[in-house]
Order: C-alpha cells, then structure tokens, then sequence
C-alpha cells in the first residue's frame, strides 16, 4: 500500500522590526530564528531593511499599485505557516516603519496577515522591555484576522542582556523565551496539521475577499 507523504518542516518568518544594525531587536530576532531552527522547523530570517517602501499613499496606490517591498512582505508571509515580530517600543508604541509596512500589505487582496499565526517579541533597555510597543501592535494585526500568540515576550535592560555566543545572560529569561518559542510552535503545528473539531473564522472588518467561511479543526 502507498504510504502517505510525511508534512514538510513548518516554515517560520522571522524578522526584527528596527532599522540599526546593532539593534537589540535584531538580536533577539537572532535568537528567535535558532530557537526555532532546532526544533527542525524551516526559518526565513529577514530584517525591515529587506522591505523598503514608501510611507503609504492612497493616491500614489492608485496609480501605481503596491511597492515592491510590500509584495515582497507579501510573498514572505505567504510562504510561511506563521511569523514572529521582534519589535522596539518607540514612545509606548508601534514603530512607524512597521505599522507603514503592515498598513502597505494589508491592501493585498486576498488578505496575507488573515489566518497566519505570529509570535511578538520585544527587546527594550527600558524596564518595561518594550512591553507596551506590543500590545499596540496586537491590535492592527488582529483587526486584519492575525491569531497572535498570547504570551508575549519582553527583554527589558537589553543592552546588557545579551552572552556573547547571542543567547540571555539571565538563564531563567533564556528558559522562558525558549518554552514561549516551543508553545507557539506547538500551536502551529496543531491548526496546519491536524483537523478534529469544526470551527469558524469570521471575516475582519474591511476584508472585501469574497472566501467562503473556513472549517477548521482544533482540539
């Protein structure tokens, strides 16, 4: 008898949401990515700097579509079974470069954020570890049908926070980024794997894609 063909390894967006090279965030972007590596899964580890585009514009959409860099933000997404966002705090809130990137894809029809699972993760030398950029930041991307992890990870004092060979100095700040990297893979891997009782997901607020209601499964 033919035997089924084994899923792939999952396939996992990772991206660090700050322009400076040295940043924090790009670091602990890093980290995220090896974690995730060793559990076997498949990481596309990219930075904004992959995805420049202009601040958005309704007029100059219309007359010349999306940037590149949103189809190529697009195209990630879609490529991947889900995506972490290692984001700074700027004045307690989402950094303008990614809210413009979020703002550009989200005109994408059928919509790439609807559906995907994503990981937010800070790094912050505040003591608060850029805590409150993240909650902001769950609200464009749930309102676009986004399924956020609920556990949030935050690295406050970051600039201190880091060993040399790239993992937290603290070991209990490292166990616990791990086991928050192993829940949401977990999760994953449930809803792109395995189907067992009916559920729906509504359309968001200003979705125009005319996609039949989704049956999905979750114990």
């Amino acid at each position: 008898m033919p035997t089924e063909a084994q899923p792939g390894p999952l396939r996992v967006l990772v991206f660090g949401a700050a322009l400076r090279a040295d940043s924090s965030n790009a670091r602990l972007a890093s980290l995220v990515a090896r974690l995730i590596s060793d559990t076997g899964a498949s990481v596309d580890h990219a930075a904004m700097h992959d995805f420049g585009m202009p601040l958005y514009d309704g007029d100059a959409e219309a007359a010349e579509g999306l940037p590149d860099g949103a189809l190529l933000l697009r195209d990630r997404i879609e490529q991947a079974d889900a995506f972490v966002i290692s984001s700074p705090e700027y004045n307690a809130s989402v950094p303008g470069l990614l809210k413009n990137a979020i703002d550009w894809v989200s005109r994408v029809r059928p919509q790439p954020f609807k559906t995907k699972h994503a990981m937010l993760v800070s790094a912050s030398p505040s003591l608060v570890g850029g805590n409150r950029g993240l909650w902001a930041l769950r609200v464009p991307l749930e309102h676009l049908g986004t399924r956020v992890y609920p556990d949030m990870f935050s690295l406050a004092n970051s600039y201190q926070a880091f060993a040399e060979d790239g993992t937290l100095i603290d070991p209990g700040l490292q166990q616990r980024l791990s086991e928050t990297v192993a829940g949401f893979l977990s999760l994953v891997e449930a809803d792109v794997r395995y189907v067992c009782l009916e559920r729906r997901w509504y359309e968001f607020l200003g979705d125009r894609t005319e996609a039949p209601i989704t049956q999905r499964a979750e114990e």
